[in-house]
């Protein structure tokens, strides 16, 4: 039986530094995946903002949280981060819960940049009320998934399982000690562990009650991000808020725009502990407890691009060009308690010390160095 220091479930981007930020702590870590691949599901699929507050005028705590590590990731990432275009967040004359003072004071108190703008080329006067030009960029999630996995592949303290479960754990007092099956080879092997990082996202509640510990209050949405061409908006990003909002902004390096909508980008939502959908009766490789990847499902939803684009449409001008080129779809996870304020705070928790156990949820990328917060390495 093999032992390590760490054993780290679910390779997204959390999952991921975490076991590169262990390992530079000389600690011996096992990352394991459920996927052939890492970082196939959240951590490419979403808008690429790079959030700096901007986003979360309700959520105080969210907003600071994103401002904390802004920094110190752009300057870990310089190569994937994309500042070249204009980003406005503006104020819907009929439908927000945020009005212009309000979000200038907000502004103001987190001393975020919000330069009041009084016309623009692209903006319909008819429904914005106002909108200001701020200081945010986005960031390219296929590259950056990338360099992670190459650094994965120099880092010699990490050995990395994929397509693998966990089917068995036991708890001596001491260390945990994992059964796992090898999915491909049919093989299983037992492994020790003196702590583990839960870090499955939309799994949370599954590894949780695996291990014995408790469940999180979880909501799971089964979510679609549709991707635009555009000359006349190629360098601009656009966020209407606050409410029933919905946002376009380059997606990363890549030439494209992503569209997400506060009212079509979800398309089925799940308030049980474990992410349930009808369609996971039509597929035998995805349950509540093995969610599979959305993207390569014949049974995701159809797409709600046209609903998407004429709800943001409303609020551009008419000479505007939006070509759709393709949609992609994952389980996006959140707090029960994010739907009183929008917020999405970063929870990572110590649920277990004898032997630890740490659980990570998070949405924002900007976060992954909050592990380094809570465990001690």
């Amino acid at each position: 039986m093999k032992s390590y220091d760490y054993v780290i479930i679910g390779g997204g981007i959390f999952g991921v530094y975490a076991s590169l930020w262990l390992s530079g702590k000389s600690k011996k870590v096992l990352l394991i995946e459920k996927e052939k691949e890492l970082m196939q599901k959240a951590s490419v699929v979403n808008q690429a903002r790079l959030h700096s507050g901007y986003h979360y005028p309700r959520s105080i705590g969210t907003a600071s949280l994103a401002l904390e590590y802004k920094d110190r990731f752009i300057e870990d990432h310089k190569r994937f981060i994309n500042s070249g275009f204009d980003q406005y967040y503006a104020i819907d004359k009929y439908s927000t819960f945020t009005d212009s003072r309000q979000y200038e004071r907000f502004c103001k108190f987190l001393d975020l940049k919000a330069e009041k703008a009084s016309e623009s080329f692209f903006i319909n006067p008819e429904r914005i009320s106002e909108f200001y030009l701020s200081s945010e960029y986005s960031f390219d999630p296929i590259m950056i998934a990338e360099f992670y996995k190459e650094k994965l592949s120099e880092q010699k303290g990490v050995k990395v399982i994929t397509s693998c479960t966990i089917k068995n754990v036991q708890n001596n007092g001491v260390s945990w000690i994992l059964e796992i099956k090898d999915n491909e080879n049919n093989e299983r092997l037992s492994v020790n562990a003196y702590g583990v990082i839960n870090a499955t996202y939309s799994g949370t509640n599954t590894i949780n009650k695996l291990f014995n510990i408790p469940q999180l209050e979880l909501v799971h949405e089964l979510t679609e991000m549709a991707f635009y061409c555009s000359k006349g908006m190629n360098n601009i990003g656009l966020t209407v808020m606050d409410g029933q909002h919905c946002s376009i902004m380059p997606y990363g390096l890549s030439g494209l725009l992503s569209l997400s909508s506060v009212t079509y980008t979800p398309h089925k939502i799940s308030y049980g502990s474990e992410p349930v959908f009808d369609c996971q009766m039509e597929t035998k490789d995805c349950a509540p407890d093995n969610i599979s990847i959305c993207n390569k499902c014949k049974n995701r939803p159809r797409s709600n691009k046209d609903k998407m684009l004429a709800q943001f449409k409303k609020y551009i001008t008419e000479e505007i060009d939006l070509s759709y080129m393709y949609s992609m779809y994952t389980v996006k996870t959140k707090l029960k308690s994010s739907y009183i304020d929008d917020g999405r705070p970063t929870k990572i928790g110590k649920l277990s010390s004898k032997p630890e156990f740490y659980c990570v949820l998070a949405g924002k990328i900007n976060s992954i160095y909050e592990i380094e917060r809570i465990v001690y390495a």
